[in-house]
């Protein structure tokens, strides 16, 4: 079983691919292609942990459908878009604000903002967050895993902690 991350996925929010300028022509192919990229590397006994700001304009049904469709046994960090179509949906794990969990011997705080300080940051605790969407200067310990920073699949722990190595884009892909 893996453990995977992701935020800001934003399925179905029309303002994404003008203010974040995502690579899409538009918000279907958009959707369809984050769909597409979590299920190439999310299997079904996998763990996602959904950092917020999940799906934000389609209908309760349609992010129902979404969420559906992904693979993987499913955990929210509610966003400050995520509305009540995408908290209601059946197919959440766990549904929170903040979480501490640990991931290979490593403590991580999870939340949709990222922190100037947190729990066991002086313990090597490692901060995990969205929201900034990959516009926030970084800090050491701590991780913007949303799909602006991360690219459109969900990410694992140890591609995370060497994803500040990378000088490319992380949009390699824009194929649904």
């Amino acid at each position: 079983m893996a453990v995977w991350f992701t935020s800001d996925t934003h399925f179905g929010d029309p303002r994404i691919l003008r203010i974040d300028k995502r690579p899409y022509p538009d918000l279907a192919t958009h959707d369809a292609a984050l769909i597409a990229a979590w299920n190439a590397v999310v299997r079904p006994e996998d763990n996602v942990w959904h950092l917020g700001d999940f799906a934000l304009g389609p209908s309760a049904e349609r992010i129902a459908e979404i969420l559906r469709g992904l693979s993987g046994t499913k955990h929210l960090i509610i966003g400050n878009n995520d509305g009540a179509g995408t908290l209601q949906a059946h197919g959440w794990a766990s549904i929170a604000h903040y979480a501490e969990i640990s991931v290979d011997a490593r403590r991580l705080v999870l939340c949709h903002y990222a922190f100037r300080t947190w729990n066991g940051i002086g313990r090597g605790a490692i901060n995990l967050h969205g929201h900034s969407h990959n516009k926030l200067k970084p800090i050491p310990r701590q991780y913007d895993v949303g799909v602006d920073a991360q690219g459109p699949a969900p990410i694992s722990l140890a591609d995370i902690l060497v994803s500040r190595r990378r000088r490319t884009t992380p949009w390699v892909s824009v194929e649904p």
